[in-house]
This record gives C-alpha cells, sequence and structure tokens, in this order.
C-alpha cells in the first residue's frame, strides 16, 4: 500500500471514550477513521435512563445519548465503518488493523473497545435488563428508592455495590454462591455488620420474575437443592467485567485479568503511538463521564505524537 492509505488516527471501537476521541481527533484535523465494532455506542447501548451524564438536566436514554454523541463526531469529519476489528499488527509501523479481510494502515491507533460486564447466563435476566436487571449500582442505585433490591456476587465489587444500594434501598440481599466471601475482610466485614444487609448463602439466581419490571426472584440453595422466591424490585449482577482485548493479547501489556496498562495520567500504552481510552483500560470507575474524559485524553494524546513524529497529515 502507498502512503496515501495511511491513516493518521484510527480508532478501534466506539461509546463515549470512542466518540469522544473521534470529536477531538477529527476537530483537529486528523481526519479519523473509527470502527464502531460490532455494538456502536457501547455498553450505553443496554441501559435506559442516564441522570448523571453532565449536561443532561432532565436525563437521557442512554441510545439516545450515544446517537447525540455519534453525530457530534460524524459533524466534525469522523468517519465511521459498522465494523468489527478481527485483528491487529503492533509490530511495526505503520499499524495494521484488520476487518475480514480488509486492511487498514495507521500512524496512531486510539483503542476504546470497553468491557463487558458478565452476567449470570439466565434467559429471564436478559429479558429484564433495564427493567429493573443492572450490571451498575453507581449509575442505577437511585432509580431504586425505597424499595428492596438484590446483589449477587462475593467479591470487593459486590461489597461496594451492595453499600451503595444502602443509600437508597430499604433492604439489600447479597446472593452469593459460596459459604464465604472472597471480599476483602474490610470490605466484608462493612457488609456483614450493615442493618439494612442480609446475606443469603450457599445460594444462586436460577430465574428473575416479573411483568414489565423485575418482581422477585427465584433463588435456589445449592447445598439443599431446594428454592425459594424472594421478592424485590432490582437485581444487580457484581460478577465482574472483562475488558475486550482478546485481539491485543500479546501485541500490547495487559494486567492479569485483561485491561490494557496504560502509563499513569496518559493514554499511552505499552506500544508508542497505541492509546486506550475507556472501560478497556479502567476497572475502577467505568463511568460515561470518566470514560469521555480519557477519549478527549486518547485525542490529544495521539495529535501530540503525531507532531512530535511529524507524520501529522
Amino acid at each position: 500500500m502507498s502512503d496515501m492509505n495511511v491513516e493518521n488516527v484510527v480508532i478501534v471501537g466506539s461509546g463515549p471514550a470512542g466518540y469522544t476521541a473521534g470529536i477531538y481527533s477529527s476537530r483537529a484535523l486528523l481526519k479519523p477513521l473509527m470502527f464502531e465494532g460490532d455494538q456502536p455506542g457501547g455498553q450505553l447501548m443496554t441501559t435506559t435512563d442516564v441522570e448523571n451524564y453532565p449536561g443532561f438536566a432532565e436525563g437521557i436514554l442512554g441510545p439516545e445519548m450515544m446517537e447525540v454523541f455519534k453525530k457530534q463526531a460524524e459533524r466534525f469529519g469522523t468517519r465511521m465503518i459498522p465494523k468489527t476489528v478481527t485483528k491487529v499488527d503492533f509490530s511495526k509501523r505503520p499499524f495494521k488493523v484488520m476487518a475480514g479481510d480488509e486492511v487498514y494502515l495507521a500512524n496512531t491507533v486510539i483503542i476504546s473497545t470497553g468491557a463487558t460486564a458478565k452476567y449470570l447466563g439466565i434467559p429471564s435476566e436478559k429479558k429484564y435488563m433495564g427493567k429493573g436487571v443492572s450490571a451498575c449500582a453507581t449509575c442505577d442505585g437511585a432509580f431504586f428508592r425505597n424499595v428492596e433490591v438484590a446483589v449477587v456476587g462475593g467479591g470487593d465489587t459486590a461489597m461496594e455495590e451492595a453499600l451503595f444500594l444502602t443509600r437508597f434501598a430499604t433492604k439489600v440481599y447479597v446472593i452469593h454462591r459460596r459459604d464465604e466471601f472472597r471480599a476483602s475482610k474490610i470490605m466484608a466485614d462493612k457488609v456483614l455488620s450493615h442493618p439494612k444487609i442480609s446475606v443469603i448463602w450457599n445460594s444462586e439466581v436460577v430465574e428473575v420474575q416479573g411483568e414489565k419490571l423485575v418482581k422477585s426472584l427465584k433463588v435456589r440453595n445449592i447445598v439443599e437443592n431446594s428454592t425459594t422466591d424472594l421478592k424485590v424490585d432490582g437485581l444487580f449482577v457484581a460478577i465482574g467485567h472483562k475488558p475486550n482485548t482478546d485481539i491485543f493479547a500479546g501485541q500490547l501489556e495487559l494486567n492479569n485479568v485483561g485491561y490494557i496498562i496504560t502509563k499513569p495520567g496518559t493514554t499511552y500504552t505499552s506500544v508508542d503511538g497505541v492509546f486506550a481510552c475507556g472501560d478497556v483500560q479502567d476497572p475502577t470507575y467505568r463511568q460515561a463521564v470518566t470514560a469521555a474524559g480519557t477519549g478527549c485524553m486518547a485525542a490529544i494524546d495521539a495529535e501530540r505524537w503525531l507532531e512530535k513524529q511529524h507524520l501529522k497529515r
């Protein structure tokens, strides 16, 4: 391929991080090319009301907000391809980004492929997604004021979610498959001693029940093999997230659970000229607003890097 085919910036993934990277890099006249992935807009496409993103005083539906982000990125010239990147080669520059049989060359790559919440895998769980089933208490907890809710999980994330939900819910049940938590002792002790929290040990959720919204859970005790109905209005699944980084294994430095490692205070990865933003490199906050912030950072980092390398076209 000739030099004419080399892109200044290829953005892999969309969502708040990718679209923001598109807005900033296109305004910097870098003519970015974005691969939106198999779920354009990311995790917010599966949420309903978003009330915690600044600028939307009355709240906004997740898919609507992502449509606004997308239009803004397109307005400044971000070119979007509704395809998923299947392979990359960061061993030499220009970098290769592949979508099926098509190969694209890039001087810089911004990765914003996000993370996927792990769910229980039962059909009824999917049916009530956004209708009482959630994987983010920080995002959705305020919708569950003065009702009873349940959290599934036994790690620190589950403990944090349960404690956060006590601000809104009248009662929080923590359902865990084992007879002790995997969480750190300090977090487990906070949950076990909280007056609003009850723990249901050795149990799993086998069905989510309701009409339009969640009304109860069918919970099975795995020791006694007995089931009971638990009346709750919300189910929060807190069994972890999986960063969408399979195609970057062996190409970039990842942590022990697969998140891309970025240099502190930047979006620089272990490969010079490759940047990462959003949930794919953030196991801690995982919010739309923090993802957008790092998308801005990635675009600025990429632009400055191109200038320094005299590669900006």
